[in-house]
């Protein structure tokens, strides 16, 4: 059986185990039945050119996990940013786990989706957010029909969250494959603040398919400090959709780091819905073997007066591949906008590969907005300068590698963060570079 059909008769049995009063139900066959209609996206649509999902629809993947799967502490604490105190919050083959996990409802929620979709007391807030943002689109859709599990996240109007807050999906699969399908909500409001920390590990060497759907929604005058770490094994591939609303004087940083896993593709919509806000769109990718990711970008700039800063470096070896499709897309109204977009490649092999699509759309005429994009190797020049300094080649390589990289690390504001991040490039570029940032 093909996976999309196993998924259509896999819900019939999903409504058996669920409350059928439960708010979202009508969303959620409308949901299933767009996706019947339209299956999975394909390389002959435009926005998914460059990314095949063949290699990977083709698992016989469990739509649902047995039973919780036990896992220690010990088994994740690599995983986790644990030199600083955070809330937690910890799924296990999509599952919750209470004994790994630290939440909260103490001037702030940080817990379950599922309880938010089920308790009364959530209602309102359900009704106002829960699939507002995220479009009519066909992995969206296939998440929305099996929403059940994941981080629901609120932080009320003039609160500060005083710690950041780690979202940890951890996949053992003690299946032959699966797929896992979590769905995040997060309301920042008015004059809130927050930093989200999110990772998908898989702990064994059986496939895994995460599909995830994240709606954050920033409030006026709140800021969101949003990272992604991904370094997953070569046997797992990530479909993470994300999308972000701001309203008036806020700001929204989202640091991705794509550092390994079969296939990763980042959908990452960002929509300004009042005047000053400013979106912040960073990326490191860093590539072998036969790896693959796509990063699919958009900010909609519907009003005036606000900025968005996108800025995203690859380094790609081996045979990987590595896609880049940003737009920026300003309406008529939208005078005063502020806009940048860059995309900067290294390729080290010859066998690598790498797609560049930066776009603007503007309909403006009172503006300031440029994209570019370059594709490259090394400068040998610069290359030679350092070894001429009796630096050894290899070492020499991955300074410049560094280099070319450290401007997304900088804006990078938990220092643990960026030490992890700096610490796994130079893994990834096989040198110890000598210093701690």
């Amino acid at each position: 059986m093909e996976l999309k059909d196993k998924l259509i008769s896999s819900y019939i049995a999903f409504e058996e185990q669920i409350d059928l009063e439960n708010d979202i139900h009508e969303e959620r066959n409308r949901a299933i039945k767009f996706f019947e209609s339209t299956g999975f996206p394909t390389k002959k649509m435009e926005a998914w050119k460059y990314t095949s999902l063949n290699s990977i629809l083709k698992e016989d993947y469990s739509i649902f996990p047995k039973k919780e799967d036990t896992v220690d502490y010990k088994d994740i604490k690599k995983y986790l940013i644990h030199d600083i105190d955070t809330y937690t919050i910890v799924f296990v083959d999509g599952i919750y786990s209470s004994h790994l996990s630290r939440t909260t409802h103490d001037k702030l929620d940080a817990c379950l989706m599922s309880s938010a979709l089920d308790k009364e007391k959530y209602k309102p807030i359900i009704d106002k957010y829960f699939n507002k943002i995220a479009p009519e689109e066909s992995l969206t859709s296939l998440n929305t029909a099996f929403a059940k599990e994941g981080a629901y996240i609120r932080i009320p109007k003039n609160v500060v969250a005083e710690k950041p807050i780690q979202i940890l999906n951890f996949s053992t699969c003690r299946e032959v494959a699966l797929m896992v399908q979590p769905r995040n909500l997060i309301i920042v409001e008015d004059g809130a603040q927050v930093q989200l920390i999110e990772r998908h590990q898989s702990l064994t060497e059986n496939a895994v398919l995460t599909n995830s759907v994240t709606e954050v929604f920033v409030g006026k005058n709140a800021s969101v400090d949003y990272y992604k770490i991904q370094n997953d094994k070569t046997t797992s591939s990530l479909i993470d959709n994300t999308f972000i609303k701001q309203e008036r004087d806020s700001q929204c940083a989202l640091h991705t780091f794509s550092l390994g896993g079969q296939i990763t593709r980042n959908n990452l919509k960002f929509f300004q819905h009042g005047q000053n806000c400013n979106s912040i769109l960073k990326g490191v990718t860093i590539l072998s073997d036969k790896q693959h990711v796509d990063h699919n970008t958009l900010v909609h700039h519907t009003q005036p007066n606000c900025e968005s800063h996108q800025d995203y470096k690859g380094i790609f070896s081996d045979k990987s591949v590595g896609v880049f499709n940003g737009n920026v897309l300003v309406d008529k109204v939208a005078q005063k906008t502020n806009a940048f977009q860059s995309n900067n490649n290294i390729l080290i092999d010859d066998t690598a590969t790498c797609n560049s699509k930066p776009q603007l759309e503007i309909f403006a005429d009172d503006v300031k907005c440029s994209h570019g994009c370059t594709i490259g190797q090394l400068d040998d020049e610069a290359l030679y300068y350092l070894r001429s300094r009796g630096i050894p080649k290899k070492e020499a390589r991955a300074l410049l590698m560094f280099a070319f990289a450290n401007n997304v690390l900088d804006s990078v504001k938990i220092p643990e963060i960026k030490q992890r991040i700096t610490k796994q490039i130079a893994l990834k570029l096989g040198v110890e570079l000598g210093f701690n940032l």
